[in-house]
């Protein structure tokens, strides 16, 4: 064994840790006392209600990682890491707490979940993610926020499709970040959102605060129930995962049956896994944290394409979207 390998070995067995010490600093609130002025040791262990020696270590380390600069003495400094995890509209610290909470505790479960190709959460909390958010309205209310700060790509999906006098349709939309994105880009468009009911009273405050409700219509219940008619174009962003085949082609058949006409679309939106050996990071990585969280998975270009062929529908085109998203845009097939 070579130094460097033995040095990588440990990097990436240690990953986990760091990850527990910045969702720790997120969850004493650490970033907001340092942004407010608390930038000493001492000052940072009152703040927390904390021991000064534990937040010193704790410290110590996150500066080593760069996610603060400065010293406990003279005081701590936040970098664009740690400015990026304050407690204000639209930063990752939702996504934080949710990653270091329910979802590193799914990710205890790893063994278990990739023997028997079942969710780690399930195992974890005894109950599905979905089940488990539709109890629990503050979990339910931080995997949104979550989401939303995750959802890097959206400012950039009006680019790849003209949305210009469509009705546009998000199924399973949450609070509507996306088909606000779209509106916002296009004025003489119109949307409905489709999600579960415990997450559309958020969609309804957001897209009233961004679009307008006179735009919008803001819908609950299960996509697999039936989905919105008349759509000259239908979104699917991220939904799909944890669902079984058979469901999927039974969703973009109902999807097929309500569109407006044949000019009408669907997009899909999601990552795309490859197995030809080239697998880039950020597709394997969310596969198995779809294992982990819902049981579900990514699936491949060449497998979507064959469930979207037996409802009969049809890849026309697809683009690029950041952090590695890819969009699918479907027809029906003539």
């Amino acid at each position: 064994m070579t130094l460097d390998a033995a040095r990588a070995v440990v990097e990436l067995i240690t990953g986990g840790w760091r990850a527990q010490a910045v969702y720790t600093a997120v969850k004493l609130g650490i970033p907001d006392h340092i942004a407010a002025g608390r930038t000493t040791d001492a000052d940072l262990a009152a703040a927390c209600g904390s021991k000064e020696d534990g937040v010193h270590r704790l410290m110590r380390l996150l500066v080593a990682v760069g996610m603060f600069e400065g010293n406990g003495r003279t005081g701590y400094h936040n970098t664009p890491l740690s400015t990026a995890l304050l407690d204000v509209p639209g930063s990752q610290r939702d996504m934080c707490l949710l990653y270091g909470e329910e979802f590193y505790a799914a990710w205890g479960h790893a063994h278990t979940a990739i023997s028997t190709v079942s969710s780690g959460f399930e195992a974890a909390y005894g109950t599905p993610l979905y089940a488990y958010l539709g109890e629990h309205q503050d979990a339910s209310d931080r995997f949104q926020r979550a989401m939303k700060a995750g959802n890097l790509f959206f400012d950039h999906v009006p680019g790849v499709y003209d949305f210009a006098g469509k009705h546009v349709v998000d199924i399973g939309g949450g609070n509507g970040q996306l088909l606000a994105a779209i509106l916002s880009a296009t004025p003489d468009a119109r949307g409905t959102v489709l999600d579960r009911e415990h997450v559309v009273a958020a969609a309804r405050a957001n897209l009233g605060a961004t679009i307008g409700l006179d735009r919008v219509e803001v819908v609950g219940g299960s996509m697999f129930d039936g989905v919105p008619q008349g759509g000259d174009v239908y979104l699917l962003c991220r939904v799909l995962a944890g669902h079984s085949d058979d469901d999927i082609v039974g969703l973009f058949e109902s999807i097929r049956a309500a569109m407006s006409d044949k000019s009408a679309r669907l997009l899909l939106l999601d990552r795309l896994v490859t197995d030809d050996g080239d697998s880039t990071m950020l597709p394997a990585l969310w596969d198995l944290h779809l294992l982990m969280t819902t049981g579900g998975r990514h699936r491949s270009r060449d497998h979507l394409t064959t469930l979207l062929n037996r409802a009969g529908l049809t890849v026309e085109r697809s683009a690029e979207l950041p952090v590695e998203t890819t969009a699918l845009i479907v027809a029906p097939n003539a």
